[in-house]
């Protein structure tokens, strides 16, 4: 068996192990002071490591909107000695897989290896880190498939309708503006923009580290302060919290075609706020982007306004919202925004009911488990978590904090959180009846 069909059969495993009612988490501290979550498995020689760095595309600055992204896809092309073909073939050599990934808020690094293979696989991720080459061939090759991208984009209706949101929402603020940049700032970056792009975004003082697999806290500890010798202490400032701005009321923007997307939303609730997780229990009995939701049902199933519709609590980094996306026939736009007011300002009148409630919080929980299918899924939590400010048990005590929610607790959140008079649209096709 070759190591890359070792590894592929390691992940298998690891996806078809039982799920454990209770997930054991180890604090880890390194001796140079950094800090992990590890979730030990040794059942398979297998580890999965999640690096989260905060920060992400809000570090750029207006005229280098893109230089984040570019520069995470870049990584993976070329570090140290070794051109982008000879990085790849390393990584494949080792049977290792890597994955970095840019977005609005963070910088994200996803390592897969065997357990004989974790220094080498460690150094070669530390060098991609440290010693990103962004070979001239390499940068103009990456830069095209997102200046591709973006093209395609600008013709995109549901990217339009999301873009012109967030730019009603949050105005000159980072979260105002496409995280992958426009054509015309990506098209202008330099080699300087992308390795201080690089010096911002990778750096220890704004990293989140899970673990999972065949690893104790101790060789943990050894492996990460081996991966991050050489990463600076410090980054770029991280941006000012953004405050939500858009105005009750409609936006259209005109778009050939037969149907109208539609995005919607006002002001959220933050994340660290102690109510979250009632809002978030709410969101999925009204709107949760499922079947049997109540906007589903009332747009979709009795009046066929809609394919689908959905709701989303938008809590970032550095500020929040509630938004909400739909499409629909342009004749019918109108109607759909009509009806979507109204469900919006009868669940704050009126909340949800005690059925209701029974059935989101079955769902939920019986739900929960799922996402610790395996060690990449548990690593990715891991980092996740911490990221977002979870207390270390939150995972083994999240479901019973689900199971307590009283109805009154969740309809006074409905009625905090839901404000009719306050939504904002943005109409992006031909709607007939809008101006």
């Amino acid at each position: 068996m070759t190591r890359l069909l070792a590894l592929t059969a390691t992940l298998f495993i690891a996806l078809a192990a039982p799920l454990r009612a209770e997930v054991s988490i180890t604090p880890v501290t390194s001796d140079s002071g950094l800090q992990a979550w590890l979730v030990e498995e040794r059942s398979i020689p297998f580890v999965a490591l999640e690096l989260i760095f905060a920060g992400g595309a809000t570090l750029d600055d207006d005229a280098t909107a893109g230089a984040t992204s570019l520069m995470t896809a870049l990584l993976s092309e070329g570090a140290g000695d070794l051109d982008a073909q000879a990085y790849a073939a390393r990584s494949e050599e080792l049977a290792a897989r890597i994955g970095f990934d840019a977005g609005r808020d963070t910088v994200s690094v996803s390592v897969r290896f065997l357990t004989e293979d974790a220094d080498a696989v460690i150094d070669h991720v530390r060098m991609a880190l440290t010693d990103p080459r962004f070979d001239a061939d390499a940068v103009e090759r990456v830069r095209g498939q997102m200046l591709s991208k973006l093209r395609r984009d600008a013709l995109d209706p549901n990217t339009l309708a999301s873009r012109a949101f967030a730019q009603a929402a949050y105005g000159d603020h980072p979260y105002g503006r496409a995280s992958d940049g426009t054509v015309d700032t990506v098209a202008a970056l330099d080699i300087d923009a992308l390795q201080a792009a690089h010096q911002g975004a990778i750096a220890r003082d704004r990293v989140f580290i899970g673990a999972a697999g065949d690893i104790d806290a101790d060789e943990l500890a050894r492996l990460i302060d081996r991966l991050f010798d050489g990463i600076p202490a410090e980054g770029a400032p991280i941006p000012d919290r953004a405050e939500f701005s858009a105005p009750a009321g409609l936006e259209v923007i005109p778009f050939d075609g037969p149907q109208s997307v539609i995005a919607f939303g006002h002001d959220g609730i933050a994340r660290d706020d102690p109510d979250f997780l009632t809002a978030y229990v709410v969101n999925e009995v009204f709107g949760g982007g499922r079947f049997g939701t109540r906007l589903m049902e009332s747009l979709r199933v009795q009046r066929g306004l809609t394919y689908g519709v959905g709701s989303f609590l938008a809590s970032g980094l550095l500020g929040e919202s509630y938004q909400g996306r739909m499409s629909t026939d342009n004749v019918n736009a109108a109607a759909a925004i009509d009806l979507l007011r109204e469900e919006w300002a009868q669940i704050a009148k009126s909340g949800i009911s005690a059925d209701d409630l029974s059935r989101i919080q079955t769902y939920l929980t019986g739900a929960y488990p799922l996402r610790f299918d395996g060690n990449a899924a548990i690593a990715s939590t891991m980092a996740s978590m911490q990221y977002q400010g979870f207390d270390i048990e939150y995972v083994n005590i999240r479901n019973d904090l689900i199971d307590a929610l009283t109805l009154d607790q969740v309809n006074a959140m409905a009625a905090r959180l839901y404000d009719a008079d306050a939504l904002h649209f943005v109409v992006v096709g031909q709607p007939e009846g809008l101006e």
